[in-house]
């Protein structure tokens, strides 16, 4: 049998238990961007989960998504099971030819067009994460500019800087926004995902991706999660503070980039600093094509911080 290699990513706390010890709860994961903080889950009717996902609960969810983002009233709104499985589809919505992705970023862009036939080069498509990931670039509409088959505008973590947001960009022919539901609202395994673009573009992903994709949970913990504005709002204050917080703990490290979902560092020795902290059952990220770059996520609940805190002492 033929072995897939996984590509690079946050996550990978299996191999670091294998590697170091412990149980998975034994261990502060921090090598993600994900809220430490989720939205707490609401209250759902049994039926959500006995039957198919109906049209009123997915409308209800698209235009929630429509109102957080303020996307245009000439572009469309499409949910889908993950960002992710969208990344894998947006390749086909034009012909093979030169795709420039800006690095280093977030790996499954380069992937998902590499195996859709694209070649690396400029000319052609483009795709953008805003902000970066993992150095926390911004990018402007007019870096953005051009007649392109494609752009993809990669904003899963833009939620912690709504002001910033290109989705206004999303009426314009072959533009397709991208949003990730579980990095800024913490549930990453709900596996829900958005894209915004013109509507003849979202019909194309929607048939794609099928019907029912999005599932009847999540239709449901999503609207109430978009919806509560007052806890988003609070969120970002927590996690611009709780940022800085954690650039104050790391003493020898200096701060090159990120988001306040995560703090990219620059440090002497990348994959010493992940080994002294794995000992300590603290899991980091570091990176193949770095060997001065440590990423952390933000840590929870008070004990993680002082977990953290006694592991970098």
């Amino acid at each position: 049998m033929t072995r897939v290699a996984k590509r690079d990513h946050g996550g990978g706390l299996d191999g670091a238990v294998a590697r170091y010890g412990g149980a998975r709860g034994d261990w502060l994961d921090l090598s993600t961007g994900v809220n430490p903080v989720p939205y707490p889950l609401p209250a759902l009717d049994g039926e959500v989960w006995a039957t198919l996902p109906d049209e009123g609960a997915l409308a209800a969810l698209t235009e929630a998504a429509r109102m957080v983002w303020q996307a245009p009233e000439e572009a469309a709104v499409l949910a889908a099971p993950g960002a992710s499985a969208l990344i894998a589809r947006l390749p086909a919505l034009a012909p093979p030819g030169m795709v420039e992705i800006p690095g280093p970023t977030y790996n499954e862009h380069r992937a998902a067009f590499r195996a859709a036939g694209w070649q690396a080069g400029a000319g052609g498509a483009l795709v953008v994460v805003h902000p970066n990931n993992p150095d926390g670039r911004m990018w402007s509409a007019a870096d953005l500019s051009g007649d392109r088959p494609l752009t993809v505008i990669d904003e899963s973590f833009c939620d912690v800087a709504p002001a910033e947001s290109l989705v206004h960009l999303s009426t314009r022919p072959g533009v397709v926004v991208l949003k990730s539901f579980g990095k800024f609202w913490g549930l990453a395994g709900l596996r829900l995902g958005f894209a915004i673009a013109r509507p003849e573009t979202i019909g194309r992903l929607s048939e794609m991706i099928g019907p029912w994709a999005v599932s009847g949970p999540a239709l449901a913990i999503g609207t109430a999660a978009l919806r509560d504005a007052g806890w988003a709002e609070a969120t970002r204050a927590r996690l611009a503070r709780d940022a800085d917080r954690l650039d104050g703990l790391l003493t020898g490290a200096e701060v090159v980039g990120g988001t306040t979902l995560f703090r990219l560092y620059e440090v002497d020795d990348a994959a010493a600093w992940q080994d002294r902290l794995a000992r300590a059952r603290v899991w980091s990220r570091v990176f193949p094509y770095s060997t001065r770059w440590l990423r952390l996520g933000l840590p929870g609940a008070e004990c993680d911080w002082t977990r953290l805190e006694a592991a970098l002492a």
